[in-house]
């Protein structure tokens, strides 16, 4: 028994170090993170006080709150990378009274490429999937807790799945299953899920709404109609018959229908030449943009060409699962065409290490879309236990979020499955831990 906890107390301050050492190479690589032109667009939100739906508002939100702390990206930085480690960090010190040297692995996981590459750059998709992380975390620790310590860790992991939700709203078809794996944290049910996915889905759509239009008063900027717009023209090109409520002349009808279409994102027909002249039209001269006329267009194109929108639509998801599509982001925005942090070597050395990578299946999203399958599968036979629960919970999850993007996807780039790929590394250990437990007699 003294050699056993001697054991277990090295092993926790084993764990203890790694975490530091992680968090401590994060900030030494990425400070003070890396700014997008879409996380630009919510810290402007900020200055001039308003709150918009095509960006997540509670993020605008979030990062007004914190910005004062370290002003910029540095705030938003720190947050991200805070939750990602502490994330890990609940995680592997509940999985410790089970396996110490599997939750040692997990700190290990979290520096792998198509993981740790992300936690600096500052989009919602890697906070949203940092957030999920951290609920699954505390959903599997309140396991192994009872009474009042159970309730608040399950209330925070819950409260956590909801502010995922309001980051990413696609998310909310997804949220069910890790709602369920949080509140039965000891055996999961697939009947039970299966009931209560419509009511859980619509309380968090209800949430969305309530917290954006209710609380925040967020002003609509039609994000919905981008998908729609991409839409029209997919199935404009695959039905060859102009869908949109306008008319072009010749030359941009055989643009429109030849041209233009490719199944990798809706910029095409927005801000990218030679086919920006599809929105310049539709928003700026017509101004049918956010007006019932492109949601009508949608629905009569959809009924009309059905078979169409499905070959779009398959097109862009194969795209989107395994073509080589943006994964880091090394731009640096404020002084283009510079790429940041230029003289330091240890970022040098990470984005060394990715682009040796990038051709590989490792940043393929379907890669990881099939990695959460199979931990699936593998946590299915332990489901009566907290690990085969949270594999099932996490990765069931991230599954259906990245099958979301077959109808909601309107850009290809990897950090929309970045959730599949933290779900399939905690959900892979986890199996192994669930497996490594002898079963009851």
């Amino acid at each position: 028994m003294h050699r056993s906890a001697e054991w277990r107390a090295a092993s926790t301050l084993a764990l203890a170090a790694l975490l530091a050492a992680g968090y401590a190479l994060t900030l030494l690589v990425f400070y003070p993170g890396i700014m997008t032109y879409d996380a630009k667009y919510v810290y402007e939100d900020i200055g001039k006080h308003m709150f918009g739906d095509w960006q997540s508002p509670l993020m605008t939100l979030v990062w007004g709150w914190i910005d004062p702390l370290a002003p910029g990206a540095a705030s938003m930085f720190l947050l991200i990378a805070t939750t990602y480690w502490a994330g890990f960090a609940v995680l592997a010190f509940a999985m410790m009274r089970h396996s110490p040297i599997l939750a040692l692995l997990l700190p290990v996981l979290a520096l792998l490429p198509p993981a740790f590459v992300f936690v600096g750059i500052i989009w919602r998709d890697v906070f949203f999937a940092a957030v999920w992380l951290l609920a699954a975390a505390l959903g599997y620790a309140a396991a192994g807790q009872r009474g009042g310590e159970r309730f608040a860790l399950q209330g925070l992991a819950l409260l956590l799945c909801g502010v995922g939700v309001l980051l990413r709203p696609n998310a909310l078809i997804a949220a069910p299953f890790l709602a369920a794996a949080i509140l039965w944290p000891l055996r999961f049910s697939l009947k039970r899920t299966a009931l209560l996915f419509v009511p859980v889905a619509a309380a968090f759509f209800a949430l969305v709404q309530i917290v954006y239009y209710g609380v925040l008063d967020a002003a609509r900027q039609h994000p919905l109609q981008s998908v729609m717009v991409f839409d029209l023209g997919g199935i404009s090109h695959f039905a060859q018959e102009n869908q949109f409520p306008v008319d072009w002349t010749s030359t941009e009808r055989e643009q429109l229908l030849n041209g233009c279409y490719r199944p990798t994102e809706w910029d095409i027909y927005w801000r990218l030449k030679p086919c920006d002249f599809v929105m310049q039209r539709i928003e700026k001269q017509e101004k049918l943009f956010g007006t019932a006329a492109i949601p009508r267009a949608w629905l009569r194109a959809i009924l009309h060409h059905p078979l169409a929108y499905l070959e779009h639509r398959a097109a862009f998801l194969w795209n989107f699962l395994g073509g080589a599509n943006l994964t880091l982001w090394v731009k640096d925005i404020e002084h283009l065409p510079k790429d940041v942090f230029p003289d330091r070597p240890a970022f040098a050395a990470v984005r060394s290490v990715h682009d040796a990578l990038k051709p590989t299946p490792l940043f393929r999203a379907g890669m990881w879309l099939l990695a959460c399958i199979f931990v699936c599968a593998l946590g299915w036979r332990r489901r009566d236990t907290p690990e085969g629960v949270f594999a099932i919970g996490v990765c069931g999850s991230a599954a259906i979020y990245v099958l979301t993007f077959f109808g909601a996807g309107v850009a290809s780039d990897f950090r929309y499955a970045y959730w599949a790929v933290l779900a399939a590394l905690a959900g892979a250990v986890m199996t192994a831990t669930a497996r490594a437990k002898p079963r009851p007699a």
